[in-house]
């Protein structure tokens, strides 16, 4: 028999509002079993409000709680159903520390959401105190407030896309405060039917009062802002601007070691293929410190630039255009004469970079609106690469709105 004295410490000890212990008993190969029941004799009506105190009839289950050291702890407990005295009709009393139709306790599924938020899903479930299965559901449940729910204060918009299945063309779109830094929606595709929806169901106060909008060079992106923001700015990220004379700028260099190769394999005399595989010896391995910016390279990696521009005139002036447009972007004040004397129209752009030079022509006004407030998507790209980690342990999500989830419950949940 327990006495008073047990039932006491061991309500405290579980310690859930207006429920006590009467009884418990310990199986070794399950765990601790706490037999509990409500402390009010009514409840209330969910549909007109009425308190009643006729119990109508009991309905006791087993539920999973916190475990209590290594020991699993489950509850069991009764959820009444009482008769309402006004509308005459059975309802089940309510109960805070479980949601209806659940086989754990809100805290608990609280607790496995922040292990899963750290780990993943097999991880947790290998521990054997929830299912997988239940871990999704504790997700989704955790994630239904998210479904409708609009920014607040939303000023500075970034969107963006992130591949779902790298090398297979498949992107989801990603929409960020960047204010906030905040994941605020992630699709299952980047299509301008699908951004839109989401953007129209956030209703006209939200895209009113959006000011800027950050972009990759994608026409379908800026033509939605245009559409539903008319009083936003579309700023074209400098990044997507970089990536691109990065890329020429690395075309090239490739192009450059096909060309000495050949030269080495037509060379006549010893003493020209020595002076081409010198050449050769100068671009090998010189795709990072073209690349990556000048003043983050260390002692050996500079002497390693300056080789490549002694045996390549053409990269010389490339990478010394490319530096030349990344300072503009990091440091000038005066960037309105900067950008037309090194931005469009400029020869050497025009030679060396003429995809580049092309898409400065076709985004300028978006290029030049950076300027204004430096709005950029570097805080769009570090949540995505914060996505990317989570994708990897994703293996144990079987669908994308489990990782859409999963995602947005990094940003939003409330620890």
């Amino acid at each position: 028999m327990v006495s008073k004295r047990d039932i006491k410490i061991l309500t405290e000890l579980l310690d859930l509002s207006d429920v006590k212990v009467i009884s418990h008993s310990l199986h070794a190969e399950i765990g601790i079993i706490l037999q509990t029941e409500s402390k009010k004799s009514y409840s209330t009506c969910p549909k007109c409000g009425t308190i009643s105190h006729k119990l109508h009839q009991n309905h006791r289950h087993i539920i999973k709680d916190l475990p209590f050291g290594e020991k699993s702890v489950y509850l069991e407990i009764n959820r009444r159903q009482f008769k309402c005295e006004k509308c005459r009709k059975p309802f089940s009393e309510d109960l805070d520390f479980v949601r209806k139709k659940r086989t754990y306790t809100k805290r608990l599924a609280h607790q496995i959401i922040q292990e899963v938020l750290e780990n993943d899903i097999h991880t947790i479930a290998s521990k054997e105190i929830v299912t997988t299965e239940e871990i999704e559901r504790m997700l989704k449940d955790a994630s239904e407030e998210l479904l409708d729910s609009k920014p607040l204060n939303l000023k500075r918009l970034g969107i963006d896309e992130i591949a779902v299945i790298k090398g297979k063309g498949n992107y989801c779109a990603v929409l960020v405060d960047l204010d906030t830094s905040k994941l605020l929606v992630i699709l299952s595709d980047r299509t301008q039917d699908i951004i839109k929806k989401t953007l129209v169901g956030w209703g006209t106060e939200v895209l009113e009062q959006i000011e800027e909008v950050s972009i990759d060079l994608w026409k379908g992106y800026k033509t939605l802002v245009t559409e539903l923001m008319p009083k936003a700015q579309v700023v074209a990220d400098r990044f997507h601007v970089m990536v691109q004379i990065n890329k020429e700028l690395d075309t090239q260099r490739k192009q450059e070691k096909r060309n000495v190769e050949q030269l080495i394999k037509k060379a006549k005399t010893s003493s020209k293929k020595a002076e081409y595989e010198k050449t050769l010896a100068g671009i090998n391995k010189s795709k990072y410190v073209l690349l990556k910016n000048e003043s983050d390279l260390n002692e050996e990696q500079k002497t390693k630039l300056i080789q490549v521009k002694k045996v390549s005139s053409i990269l010389k002036v490339m990478h010394e255009f490319k530096e030349k447009i990344r300072t503009i972007f990091n440091k000038t004040n005066n960037w309105y004469t900067e950008v037309f004397k090194l931005g469009i129209g400029t020869s050497i752009a025009k030679q060396y970079f003429p995809n580049s030079n092309n898409t400065v022509i076709r985004w300028f006004d978006e290029i030049i609106a950076y300027f204004d407030n430096r709005t950029n998507s570097g805080r769009v790209e570090g949540i995505n690469n914060k996505l990317k980690l989570i994708k990897r342990s994703a293996y144990g999500f079987r669908n994308f709105e489990n990782f859409r989830v999963r995602c947005l419950l990094s940003w939003h949940f409330n620890c």
